[in-house]
């Protein structure tokens, strides 16, 4: 067969599709993502709509839940060419199977689209019932088409020009096969494994290095039980983790979506679906709850049960309280210590645990005093966003996180002249070396902080931080010093 006539063209409307296409995330995903946060106890509903049709749940996901369509990932390969094409007076068309509601919004949001189409309670507007509208209205090769995914070959066969959002080879060869292939651009989205390992933050695992902390205080590294044990929680408590961490993620989206650096997360810029993140979260959990029940004490299960209950309330409410949400990190930092004590079945240490809270306070009020501080420097005079904190608490967030490392320093000064590390220990005094270390590296962490340096997550400014591991190093010497002398 000839290939088709597509002369002119150029001066044919120019159709886009919306989901995966124009932005890189998905209308119908989004609204049922942001209708599971902000009413968990209704998710039934969503199988009843889903029932009744897709139509009937996308209409049911439009009326209530509210989706900021101006900060959703838009794709600006794309939009540069049809600000370029609307400038040259082409007609554009946004044609979507999401709702008509939410693709209206999206066309006065970029102000481009002559005309916008979308689905309705009683009509799907996708592949062949979208083409068949666009035919009825354009006639047979009487449009170009913009689209992304295996539904709209279907579209593109009657259409004068196919153009493709997609880098899947095997996608551009069904729509090359009709002869009208026009533009070829990238989504910009990851393949799902690369997006969901970034999305659960590996080289956060490093932070779970807490559950042994335990076994190290307690010298019991000598056990090979209680080795294989430790080292099985901190499996558990990192599977547990990035369970969280993609769960928090999808709360987050639409806060992220205004940050300088987490709208570059995966959900967030829309290079990951969100999906993915629901469907798998659960999934690292029951991996984890599984092992844990298989293995290791019942007193553990419930440290890790109290960690993930903390979590929760922390994602959906205690992150916006002040105050409260820095105390709750601490505690999330602290469980990990309680939980490898369980695991091992050896005595939680009070010093231990008093010098954990006090010391991951601070670096949570770090983490506040960063995000403030940003937003100063960036001149905004608002809250923070899904944050409890204005502007005028910056200097009261420095002052009580310094306060709080300096008493952890005092809270290890005093460890040193308790009876039990007396036993612990040949020389206990040579641990006040760690003491000067610990001030050094807590005021520096600070003063990074105040020079606006500090990555807003100091966990992984520290990961990054040849310093920080320099003194970390040095802490260890100390320690097997006073142990081994």
């Amino acid at each position: 067969m000839p290939p088709p006539d597509v002369s002119g063209a150029d001066d044919l409307p120019l159709v886009v599709d919306l989901d995966g296409t124009l932005i890189k995330t998905d209308l119908l995903v989004e609204t049922a993502s942001s209708f599971l946060v902000e009413q968990p106890w209704r998710a039934g509903s969503l199988l009843g709509w889903l029932a009744a049709g897709r139509s009937t749940l996308k209409a049911r996901l439009a009326q209530d839940t509210r989706v900021e369509l101006a900060s959703l990932p838009y794709n600006e390969e794309l939009l540069a060419w049809l600000r370029a094409e609307k400038q040259r007076g082409r007609r554009l068309v946004l044609a979507t199977a999401s709702h008509q509601t939410l693709a209206d919004g999206v066309a006065g949001h970029l102000g481009l689209f002559d005309e916008v189409l979308g689905s309705d309670a009683a009509t799907n507007l996708k592949s062949h019932a979208k083409r068949d509208a666009l035919v009825a209205r354009f006639g047979e090769r009487g449009y170009e088409y913009v689209g992304n995914d295996w539904p709209d070959v279907a579209i593109w066969r009657g259409a004068a020009r196919a153009h493709v959002v997609s880098r899947s080879p095997r996608l551009i060869a069904a729509a090359r096969q009709h002869g009208n292939l026009g533009r070829v651009m990238g989504d910009g989205r990851l393949s799902p494994l690369a997006g969901l390992l970034r999305a659960m933050r590996p080289h956060q695992w490093l932070k779970n290095l807490l559950v042994l902390m335990p076994l190290l205080a307690a010298h019991q590294y000598g056990d090979a039980l209680s080795v294989m044990r430790a080292l099985l929680a901190l499996v558990v408590f990192s599977l547990t983790a990035s369970s969280v961490y993609l769960l928090n993620d999808l709360v987050d989206v639409g806060d992220d979506r205004h940050h300088a650096r987490k709208r570059r997360r995966p959900f967030a810029s829309g290079q990951l679906s969100l999906a993915a993140g629901w469907l798998v979260w659960p999934l690292l959990l029951a991996a984890g709850a599984g092992l844990a029940a298989l293995a290791l004490p019942p007193r553990f299960i419930g440290a890790l049960a109290v960690y993930f209950a903390l979590t929760l309330a922390y994602s959906f409410r205690l992150k916006q309280v002040p105050v409260v949400d820095v105390l709750s990190l601490a505690a999330l930092y602290t469980l990990r210590i309680v939980a490898g004590a369980f695991a091992v079945s050896v005595e939680l240490s009070f010093w231990l645990l008093s010098f954990s809270m006090f010391v991951f306070l601070s670096l949570a009020f770090i983490k506040r005093y960063s995000e403030l501080h940003a937003a100063r420097q960036a001149g905004q005079s608002q809250p923070l966003r899904g944050r409890g904190y204005v502007q005028q608490d910056l200097e009261l967030v420095s002052s009580l996180g310094s306060n709080a490392g300096y008493i952890a320093v005092l809270v290890l000064a005093f460890y040193i002249q308790d009876a039990r590390t007396a036993r612990l220990y040949a020389h206990p005094t040579l641990i006040w070396l760690a003491c000067p270390l610990m001030l050094y590296w807590i005021s520096r962490a600070w003063l990074i902080a105040h020079r606006g340096q500090m990555h807003d997550d100091p966990i992984v400014f520290a990961i990054k931080d040849r310093v920080s591991w320099l003194v970390g190093a040095l802490l260890a010497v100390v320690f097997v010093l006073a142990r081994a002398l």
